[in-house]
């Protein structure tokens, strides 16, 4: 398993593209209202995202994926297309999934949003859902197992009577999209990886209100809960430091600082 290592010069370049990944959440918070279409987001992400920060949705294109960022409503756990024809809906539990490449470097992040007034069951499990995220990040450090994490993400998550999606995972990140290792979110091998300094991942927990079992749409992109339960996702880029990580796609709400020194 090839893990690279970055350098000081590639990690400032993935700040730049972290912020401006995180920048397209903050920009598009307002916009994400009852009535508006996942297409009309999806406009105005890849207007800020081409125009204003001069930079590529990495999302565009990608083994044909055919819109700029993944939005993902309700049962929906990941890669849904944006389309003139889904209109939200008060309650409605949204995951806008953006990843920005600027000057080769990958930044790749997600946030759920409420429509409206949320259900409880739907602020919940958002809740959680960034909650099992943090609990991991507080974890990172060098020379602890990568699986460490996703024990702790599984453990927190089912102690709240929700499940963790077994098919998708983190991964590293950098000048590619989708870079090794794999990081999962539950307790699993995880081929002895010990985390380094200088090492670039995303962790992005998905997690659903019932059974962890997903199946795949005809369109070949959107993954739905089997048991059409609610499913939500939050996801950050980060680079592993000497005692601690820093999270790349740190954005305004986010309750965690930039650096993290986990050093207990």
């Amino acid at each position: 398993m090839a893990i690279s290592i970055k350098t000081p010069e590639e990690i400032e370049k993935m700040r730049v593209a972290g912020r401006l990944a995180a920048e397209v959440l903050e920009m598009i918070a307002p916009h994400v209202v009852p009535g508006v279409t996942t297409g009309e987001l999806d406009r105005l992400c890849h207007e800020h995202i081409t125009q204003k920060q001069q930079a590529i949705s990495a999302c565009l294109g990608y083994h044909g994926f055919p819109k700029s960022v993944c939005i993902s409503v309700n049962e929906v756990v990941c890669h849904g297309i944006p389309s003139d024809d889904r209109v939200l809906k008060d309650g409605d539990v949204v995951n806008v999934d953006v990843t920005v490449i600027k000057d080769e470097y990958h930044g790749d992040t997600s946030k759920m949003f409420i429509v409206g007034k949320a259900t409880i069951q739907g602020e919940r499990l958002c809740r959680v859902t960034q909650e099992s995220l943090y609990i991991a990040l507080r974890l990172v450090k060098p020379g602890i197992r990568l699986r460490e994490l996703g024990r702790a993400i599984q453990q927190y998550v089912e102690a709240q009577d929700f499940s963790v999606v077994r098919e998708y995972c983190g991964h590293g990140i950098g000048k590619g999209f989708h870079e090794e290792p794999q990081v999962l979110h539950y307790d699993a091998d995880d081929s002895g990886v010990v985390l380094q300094a200088g090492m670039t991942f995303t962790i992005e927990p998905m997690v659903n209100a019932g059974d962890y079992r997903i199946r795949t749409m005809k369109d070949g992109w959107t993954v739905k809960t089997k048991d059409r339960s609610l499913s939500a996702q939050y996801e950050h880029t980060i680079v592993v430091t000497e005692n601690g990580c820093e999270i790349l796609t740190l954005r305004e709400d986010d309750t965690l600082p930039a650096v993290l020194e986990n050093v207990a």
